[in-house]
């Protein structure tokens, strides 16, 4: 059937357009850094002051973390007893493994763990399901049946139980070999391609929400799995506080996108098929680590 006189000027008036209409038409898909901006207030929750640590490090550098508690009991109150006990208060950075973890903390012939610290706590990789209000990601994963989001954190589950996923910024607890299940003296961040391979095999505590710039640049160990071989390699930790102890004024407040909303099932959804003017294929998923749940400091 031919086309009728009004279906003809609507074409031309399209083939006519200039490019920067047309691109301008593009970019009105928002990119997941807009959806975060632009997400109101009730799509983000506070995180504790109990849950929050502040780690300065010689340099004057900030480290900012978020425990998580309801994953790692035990251990989270062994992390908040070692820092009231000054356990990591001119502690170092030890290790920088490349494409891997930054590892801080660890043992010190000179003084002792601080009294309250449970010294083999329950290996807490994994916890019941019941709870956990999860939302679910589509994407495949090759490490576990289901996978995505619950309270902010990213997670994975075989249908029994839940645990934390190995993304990029994922604090866990160095440990020895089995039983051994660490008891938070010594602690890591993944500064690499995530190694889920790790997941239910050691203890994740929490996730780094501000700082990560400063770790993932810090020089590289040249010793056996990114050890520095030289005390004055480490990058001295200056002191170590949780911000429930900090003055009222000066306490550090930072907030976590909430994952049960619209805004983050949007955000995770652009995350997955990118539709801004750069791409020219929308990927069509992303795994649970490509979606990284946005944090920010409280406005």
């Amino acid at each position: 059937m031919g086309k009728s006189p009004l279906q003809m000027l609507m074409m031309a008036m399209v083939m006519s357009a200039p490019a920067s209409a047309m691109a301008q038409t593009a970019s009105l898909v928002p990119t997941p850094p807009e959806i975060i901006a632009r997400a109101p207030a009730g799509a983000w929750r506070a995180i504790a002051p109990e849950n929050l640590v502040v780690m300065e490090l010689g340099n004057g550098k900030r480290i900012v973390i978020e425990l998580a508690p309801d994953f790692a009991p035990v251990h989270v109150a062994n992390i908040r007893t070692l820092i009231r006990g000054g356990w990591f208060d001119r502690n170092a950075i030890i290790r920088v493994q490349d494409n891997y973890v930054v590892q801080w903390g660890g043992a010190d012939p000179k003084r002792s763990i601080p009294k309250g610290v449970v010294d083999r706590p329950p290996p807490e990789y994994e916890r019941p399901l019941a709870g956990l209000k999860i939302s679910p990601s589509k994407a495949r994963d090759v490490y576990a049946s289901t996978t995505g989001f619950a309270d902010g954190w990213p997670m994975a589950s075989d249908g029994r139980a839940a645990w934390l996923t190995h993304c990029y910024a994922m604090v866990g607890v160095g440990r020895d070999l089995p039983p051994d299940t660490g008891n938070g003296a010594e602690l890591y961040t993944v500064i690499g391609h995530a190694p889920r391979h790790l997941d239910r095999n050691i203890a994740l505590v929490g996730r780094i929400v501000d700082g990560m710039d400063v770790l993932s640049a810090l020089p590289r160990g040249t010793g056996e799995i990114g050890f520095y071989t030289d005390a004055e390699q480490n990058v001295p930790i200056a002191r170590t506080r949780l911000a429930a102890d900090w003055p009222g004024r000066d306490q550090p407040h930072y907030q976590v996108m909430r994952t049960d909303t619209a805004p983050f099932a949007e955000y995770a959804d652009a995350r997955a098929n990118r539709r801004d003017d750069f791409f020219i294929r929308p990927a069509g998923g992303a795994d649970v680590c490509n979606v990284p749940v946005p944090t920010r400091k409280a406005p």
